[in-house]
């Protein structure tokens, strides 16, 4: 078989440069690929716990939102990093977020975004509708109270705090204004180890850093602290 590449008489130099590039290997092209993927990957990712930063979970979470309305919950959840960290030194500290960054993500499941915002700070927004929200926060509540064990077999005792907003209960599905309500629950509710869900008089009381100013009446589901 005669393998000599025939082109015709008038082939511009275009042309002939598009047809030599079809024949070179695509070795160099695909790696050069997967590094900008891995890239990308990377400034979505926490590279900590994996979770999604902050500009892609606001993404994902307001796609959510859209496609799912009323049958949204939007959850803020903090647990006792600085006490871990003064107890148990900073490795400890780290395996302490990425068991509750795997933890979150596991409960969640795959559809939802779940990102880590800063620091202690976790938040999650996911298709939980009204009829199941009640027994789902308590399993989550019970999954984030496990001990974690570390690499060197030590247990440690952990804690979080849960605030929860969903727009059926507040008439909006503006993530920000959700996100601000589960953040005044998360605190309302602060060290009792329950998952407190927002009311519309939660939302509507002044949150300044977590002083708030009166406790509204909030629905609360966990265990006690």
């Amino acid at each position: 078989m005669n393998a000599t590449l025939r082109l015709p008489g008038r082939f511009s130099r275009h042309a002939l440069l598009i047809a030599t590039a079809a024949v070179v290997p695509l070795t160099g092209w695909a790696a050069h690929a997967l590094t900008l993927h891995k890239r990308l990957a990377a400034t979505r990712k926490d590279p900590l716990t994996g979770l999604l930063r902050r500009d892609a979970y606001t993404a994902r979470a307001r796609r959510i939102l859209a496609r799912h309305g009323n049958k949204v919950t939007v959850l803020m959840v903090a647990d006792h990093f600085k006490t871990v960290n003064d107890t148990i030194g900073h490795a400890g500290g780290d395996a302490v977020l990425t068991a509750f960054g795997a933890r979150l993500t596991a409960w969640a499941g795959p559809p939802a975004a779940v990102g880590r915002l800063g620091g202690d700070e976790f938040a999650v927004v996911l298709e939980l509708a009204a009829g199941h929200r009640e027994d789902r926060l308590q399993q989550l509540v019970r999954m984030l109270h496990t001990p974690v064990t570390l690499d060197d077999g030590r247990t440690v005792d952990v804690a979080a705090s849960v605030g929860a907003a969903a727009p059926d209960v507040l008439g909006t599905r503006d993530l920000t204004s959700l996100q601000r309500a589960a953040d005044a629950a998360l605190y309302d509710g602060k060290h009792s180890g329950q998952a407190v869900l927002a009311t519309p008089e939660t939302a509507r009381v002044p949150s300044i850093n977590g002083r708030r100013a009166g406790r509204p009446g909030t629905a609360a589901w966990g265990r006690a602290a």
